[in-house]
């Protein structure tokens, strides 16, 4: 009986061929992803004033120097698969938070960190893969500094009725160097949880005193996914009642 409920609930897509999507070679993205750097230019990239992009093309890679400013991409995003490559420079004279830090935002809020973690010790919310203060990765992944490193994200995003009540909270998914590190773990912090959309923000680490960084990405995208979810509130700013 279970089953026969079970399959009579089955969506509607169930009994249709999923549509085709080219993989693409390796170190390429899928044929229906948002390209947002392939090694051409930063046009898909701004500045926080909106303005062109602070960081460099050199040699293919996005080159992102202390001071040159956070940038966001110009398309934002609500659910979706998220690929990046990241290398962090080798800093032997600093130590915990001060070598080779940046972040990856979704949605310009949930920072998945990015922090030379090879042999560096630090608070485990503040690591090489975590959510940035709110979960620790399951484990440490991190390959040597100088050397290309990756992120593969699966975000679902909070849903939210007409009135800011949180309905669902989102949820992350994240792979660092093809290893499991968060497995579908809520997101704690609700603010602005019911903006529905957001922009990818690369994160400058500078403040007065902070070393010299140069970090470098390279062949990032995003593939928006639709999770069948419910109505959200678009523009509103502030904390969903939904409680923590």
């Amino acid at each position: 009986m279970f089953i026969l409920l079970a399959a009579a609930t089955l969506p509607a897509q169930q009994d249709q061929q999923p549509r085709k999507v080219d993989p693409g070679e390796p170190g390429k993205a899928p044929s229906d992803a948002v390209v947002l750097f392939d090694g051409a230019d930063l046009t898909k990239w701004r500045s926080g004033d909106g303005g062109p992009a602070g960081c460099q093309v050199e040699y293919g890679d996005m080159v992102c120097r202390t001071g040159s400013g956070n940038v966001f991409s110009r398309d934002e995003f609500g659910s979706a698969q998220m690929h990046v490559e990241f290398n962090v420079p080798f800093m032997p004279s600093e130590k915990d938070q001060g070598r080779g830090n940046s972040g990856f935002y979704i949605q310009g809020r949930y920072e998945i960190q990015i922090l030379d973690s090879y042999d560096n010790p630090t608070y485990p919310v503040g690591q090489a893969g975590a959510l940035y203060d709110d979960h620790a990765p399951l484990v440490n992944a991190s390959r040597p500094p100088g050397e290309w490193q990756s992120y593969d994200i699966i975000f679902h995003a909070f849903q939210c009725d007409p009135q800011g009540n949180i309905l669902r909270r989102g949820t992350l998914t994240v792979f660092h160097n093809g290893v499991l590190i968060h497995d579908n773990v809520p997101i704690r912090k609700v603010h602005g949880a019911c903006i529905q959309r957001g922009p990818i923000m690369l994160q400058d680490h500078a403040f007065p005193g902070a070393p010299i960084t140069v970090m470098r990405f390279r062949n990032i995208w995003v593939r928006p996914v639709d999770d069948g979810g419910v109505s959200t509130i678009r523009g509103q700013t502030g904390i969903g009642r939904g409680g923590r």
